[in-house]
């Protein structure tokens, strides 16, 4: 039975049991029904179990992160370090007037690329040639309008959502 189907199963049989215990004796003082339920359902248990499961899959997400993070950075001192050794090679070749290089695992040309755009001042350019971008909420400016008390039309500061904290020694 996997966690969640574990967790469902105890947490209804923790609370039917709960009820049912209240009902019969609606007197019960907090400890003695929390040591009854305790001892009678697995709940906690499984509780405890999908919560460290969860541990686990962030400390495992945080290292993957950690991980992809040290791999980009690698990735791109690669890129940097090939394109680098093909400019030198392309500045050799010029240098030494030599337009092809054929060797048994490649051949090598120099030629001119297609002609790029350069920019000079982005802000002579005709609207023609510029690219609309659509807006997008600023949710931050509008969290701390409206936690300031503004009125902002389309939009409401929404329920708190209830979290799980957990700490570990």
């Amino acid at each position: 039975m996997n966690f969640d189907a574990k967790v469902a199963f105890e947490t209804i049989r923790f609370t039917e049991l709960r009820r049912r215990l209240l009902e019969l004796h609606p007197d019960l003082d907090e400890q003695t029904l929390n040591d009854t339920l305790e001892g009678a359902t697995n709940f906690k248990e499984a509780l405890a179990a999908l919560i460290r499961s969860a541990l686990e899959d962030e400390c495992l997400a945080k290292a993957l992160k950690e991980r992809m993070e040290a791999m980009r950075s690698r990735l791109s001192r690669i890129d940097a370090r090939a394109s680098s050794k093909r400019q030198v090679a392309v500045e050799t070749m010029e240098t030494a007037d030599l337009r092809k290089l054929t060797e048994a695992d490649f051949t090598a040309s120099i030629r001119l690329g297609p002609p790029s755009v350069s920019i000079l001042n982005e802000d002579e350019l005709p609207i023609d040639y510029l690219m609309p971008q659509p807006p997008k909420p600023d949710r931050r400016a509008i969290l701390a309008a409206l936690t300031g008390g503004a009125i902002v039309p389309g939009a409401v500061l929404a329920e708190p959502k209830v979290s799980l904290s957990v700490r570990s020694q």
